[in-house]
C-alpha cells in the first residue's frame, strides 16, 4: 500500500495511491488514524478506498502534505561512512560510542513539511544544507521492545529530508547540547508512506536495497543505497524505545546516506566544494520505490536580536 495525505479546501485528507491516481478516504480519516494495530485497519481502509473512494484525483495534480503528522521525530546516525565524510574523510577519528549505541536526537515534529513545500533558510544561517534520508514509521505501540518486536512494528517507509543550518548547529553544539536550532527549521516527509510488504522484493539483510539520489538544480550531488546502513532498523527502534514507550506514527530517521548532504562535500572536496544552498535553489530527493520530493529554497525570515545582543 502507498498512502498520501493531500490538501483540499476542506482540509487534509488521506488517500491511497492506485497507479497514477489517488483514491481519497472520507473526510476525517487520517493515515495516522489507520495505525495502531497489526495492519488490519490500514488494509481494510485500502480496500474501501479501492472499492468506494470518496473521490478520485490525478496524483500528479494533488497538493501533497506530509503523509502523516508524526507525534515525535527521532533522527539517527546510522551510516558510518557519512560520519567519516562529515569529519573529513575515511581516516577521521570516530568516538567508540558510535559503535556501542545507535545515536539519535529529537527533532521538531511541528516543523514537518510536505514533499513539495518551499522551505526558508533558518534565520542567521549561511551554511544551509539538506540531508538525504529514509524514515521508518512505527505502526503500533511499543514499550521497552526487543529488536524483534521493533522490527515487526514498522508500518512503512518514506523519504526524509533533515534540513540543517550547519553554522548554527556547530555553534550551539560547542556548548555540549544540541543539535537544536540547527535542525529546527524544517523536516520534509513524503511524498508517501510505503508499507513494508511493498518493499519485500528489495529486502537486503536488515534493510532494503533501494537507490537514493539527491539533486541540487538538477545536478546530481548525492548517491547511495539504503542498505549501506551500519545499524539495523530493529536495533534503532529498540534503542529508541528502551525504557520508554513509542506510539503509532513516530518517525525514526535513518540518518544521512553517504554523500547525502553538503557538509560531507565541504569537508572532503576543499576548493571543489559546490557551495551551500541559496535562495532559489531547488533540491530534489529520490528514493527507489518511495518516490521523490522537490522543494525550492526560500530566503530566511528576519533575524531578531536577543536582548543580550543589544
Amino acid at each position: 500500500m502507498r498512502w498520501v495525505t493531500y490538501r483540499t479546501v476542506h482540509g487534509e485528507r488521506a488517500g491511497l495511491v492506485v497507479g497514477d491516481r489517488l483514491h481519497g478516504l472520507p473526510a476525517g480519516e487520517t493515515v495516522l488514524g489507520l495505525l495502531g494495530d497489526d495492519g488490519t485497519r490500514m488494509a481494510e481502509a485500502a480496500q474501501r478506498a479501492r472499492d468506494e473512494p470518496a473521490e478520485v484525483l490525478d496524483l500528479a495534480a494533488a497538493d501533497l502534505a506530509p503523509p502523516l503528522r508524526p507525534p515525535q521525530v527521532r533522527d539517527f546516525l546510522t551510516f558510518l561512512d557519512h560520519l567519516r565524510n562529515a569529519r573529513g574523510g575515511p581516516d577521521a577519528q570516530i568516538d567508540p560510542v558510535w559503535h556501542e549505541i545507535p545515536i539519535f536526537y529529537f527533532s521538531n515534529a511541528f516543523a514537518v513539511v510536505g514533499p513539495n513545500d518551499a522551505v526558508p533558510i533558518s534565520p542567521g544561517c549561511t551554511w544551509w544544507d539538506y540531508e538525504l534520508e529514509v524514515a521508518a514509521v512505527v505502526g503500533r505501540e511499543l514499550v521497552n521492545p526487543t529488536p524483534e518486536e521493533a522490527a515487526g512494528a514498522i508500518a512503512g517507509f518514506a523519504i526524509l529530508n533533515d534540513w540543517s543550518a550547519r553554522d548554527l548547529q556547530y555553534r550551539e553544539m560547542a556548548g555540549n547540547l544540541g543539535p537544536a536550532k540547527g535542525k529546527d527549521g524544517a523536516t520534509t516527509l513524503g511524498p508517501m508512506l510505503v508499507t513494508t510488504d511493498e518493499l519485500e522484493p528489495y529486502r537486503s539483510g536488515s534493510s532494503y536495497h533501494l537507490e537514493m539520489k539527491g539533486f541540487v538544480n538538477d545536478e546530481l550531488v548525492s548517491h547511495g543505497w539504503m542498505d549501506q546502513m551500519d545499524w539495523s532498523w530493529a536495533d534503532m527502534i529498540a534503542y529508541a524505545g528502551r525504557g520508554t514507550r513509542l506510539v503509532p506514527g513516530e518517525v525514526i530517521g535513518s540518518g544521512t546516506v553517504p554523500t547525502g548532504c553538503l557538509v560531507e562535500h565541504f569537508r572532503t572536496k576543499g576548493d571543489d566544494f559546490r557551495g551551500w544552498l541559496r535562495p532559489g535553489d531547488v533540491v530534489r530527493l529520490e528514493v527507489q520505490e518511495l518516490g521523490a520530493t522537490r522543494q525550492e529554497v526560500l530566503p530566511p525570515p528576519p533575524l531578531h536580536p536577543l536582548t543580550r545582543d543589544t
